[in-house]
C-alpha cells in the first residue's frame, strides 16, 4: 500500500511520550509525519509535559522536552493527508477550542480516514461531534465526556488499545505498543522479520 502521509496535531504541554514516540516510530517505518501546532510554524517548539503516576490521586506533570515542529500549521491542507494522530496531554483541552483544528479533524472523521488518538487527544474528536456510536477508549477522566458525546466508551487498562474501523485509541502512553501496532495495521503497514 506504500508509505502514508500523516498529520499530527499537537500543542504546548502535550504529553511528551505521546508526541515523541508516534512521531518517531511512524517515520521509522517509512511514513511521512507532519507535526503541527496552531499559530506556529516549521522549526518552532512546543514544550511537552511528562505525565506519570507516583502515588497521588492523579498523574503528576513534570517538564518534558522542547518538541520541534516540522511543518507549518497554516500550510496544512487536510485533503493531502492519509491519516491523523492526536496525542494527549493538556494541549487537547485548548486545541478543541480552535475552529481550524476542529475543521481539520472533522475532515478525517467525515472521510473515514485512519485516526490514532490517545489519552486526552479524544477530547478533540469529541468536540467534532464525530464519535457518536464509535467504540473507543480515552484517559479515564475523559470517559464521561466520551459517553456524553455518544461514544461507546470502554474503560480498559492503560496498556491496551481499542479499534473501531479506522479509529484506534488508547488510554495513555503505556498502550503505545498495541496502539501503534493497530494503527500500522489500519494503515496497511507490514513489518516482516527474516
Amino acid at each position: 500500500m506504500g508509505a502514508k502521509k500523516i498529520l499530527m496535531i499537537t500543542g504546548d504541554f502535550g504529553e511528551d511520550l505521546e508526541m515523541m514516540v508516534p512521531f518517531q516510530a511512524l517515520q521509522m517505518v517509512g511514513h511521512t509525519v507532519h507535526a503541527v501546532c496552531p499559530d506556529k510554524k516549521k522549526g518552532d517548539n512546543c514544550p511537552t509535559a511528562v505525565h506519570d503516576f507516583v502515588g497521588d490521586q492523579t498523574y503528576k506533570e513534570v517538564p518534558g522536552h522542547n518538541f520541534t515542529l516540522n511543518y507549518t500549521f497554516a500550510d496544512v491542507n487536510p485533503a493531502d493527508y492519509d491519516a491523523l494522530v492526536l496525542p494527549g496531554g493538556r494541549a487537547p483541552e485548548y486545541l478543541r477550542l480552535n475552529d481550524e483544528v476542529i475543521s481539520m479533524v472533522k475532515h478525517f472523521v467525515d472521510e473515514d480516514k485512519p485516526i490514532a488518538a490517545i489519552c486526552h487527544g479524544l477530547q478533540i474528536l469529541a468536540a467534532t461531534g464525530g464519535i457518536e456510536g464509535k467504540t473507543l477508549t480515552a484517559y479515564p477522566a475523559c470517559g464521561p465526556e466520551m459517553k456524553l458525546a455518544g461514544a461507546n466508551y470502554k474503560d480498559v487498562a492503560a496498556s491496551e488499545a481499542v479499534r473501531d474501523g479506522n479509529l484506534v485509541t488508547s488510554p495513555a502512553w503505556p498502550g503505545h505498543q498495541k496502539w501503534l501496532a493497530e494503527f500500522l495495521d489500519v494503515l496497511g503497514t507490514k513489518i516482516t522479520h527474516s
